[in-house]
């Protein structure tokens, strides 16, 4: 299994994978957080965090 979170230093609260996988992340303090790492496929996963304006996700195999 991937291990997923988020840099919180980094994260600009944009709400964009929020917005893309809900069931992966949500707003936390106003920084995105990771609920649960199962909630999407990997390349789903992938996708969101390459789509990070700030790369704050990260995606480890």
């Amino acid at each position: 299994m991937a291990k997923v979170w988020v840099d919180e230093a980094s994260c600009i609260g944009c709400e964009a994978c929020v917005d893309e996988l809900p069931d992966v992340f949500q707003m936390k303090d106003g920084k995105a957080v990771v609920v649960n790492a199962e909630g999407a496929s990997l390349d789903e996963i992938k996708e969101v965090a390459e789509a990070c304006p700030t790369e704050s996700i990260k995606v480890e195999e």
